[in-house]
């Protein structure tokens, strides 16, 4: 969809909500989602929010949902995302890349941090964030995915459950889409 097309199927501008957006956030996801939003609205990025972002990357590479928080494999996507929404290139993204694809399990599918299990949300989340990083998802990724579908077309949450089958089967379309944040 174009600008014009979310303003007329909002029924307004959305400048008012993104006026309320902070100038400096205060936790790495909130940056996250402050580029991917301004990004999805063709809205210039406030430098602070940018900085703030690449300088939260952990020393593994990996980000977290606020500093000093384990880093994991979901916010790690979502930040490649935002960054590379934000034009941010090299190192801090090759390392985010890297550190994503130490989540993926020999079922095929990414969990959210170790010893956890893959899920669909992880996997469909890894696989936006190496396409928006411009690396290759790994097949297996997708044939994971595949295994969730229910015959309503649905996708479980895992093998063992099927949680919320309506934000899971969201982000699994996403993902088999190959279709990174900010949707364009």
């Amino acid at each position: 969809m174009r600008s014009s097309q979310w303003r007329r199927a909002l029924g307004h501008d959305p400048g008012g909500l993104l006026a309320r957006l902070p100038a400096r956030p205060r936790a790495v996801n909130e940056a996250i989602w402050d580029i991917l939003a301004l990004r999805q609205a063709r809205r210039p990025l406030p430098r602070p929010v940018v900085t703030y972002l690449v300088s939260s990357q952990a020393s593994s590479g990996g980000f977290a949902w606020a500093r000093g928080v384990r880093p994991d494999s979901n916010d790690t996507a979502f930040a490649i995302q935002a960054l590379r929404a934000a034009g941010v290139r090299d190192k801090p993204i090759t390392r985010a890349v890297a550190f994503l694809r130490k989540f993926q399990r020999r079922d095929g599918g990414f969990e959210l941090s170790k010893e956890r299990g893959s899920d669909a949300q992880s996997t469909a989340v890894a696989i936006q964030g190496l396409v928006a990083a411009g690396s290759k998802p790994p097949p297996a990724a997708f044939r994971y995915l595949a295994k969730l579908r229910r015959t309503d077309g649905s996708y479980r949450y895992s093998i063992r459950y099927a949680a919320t089958p309506l934000w899971v089967t969201s982000q699994a379309l996403l993902a088999l889409a190959r279709r990174p944040f900010p949707l364009r």
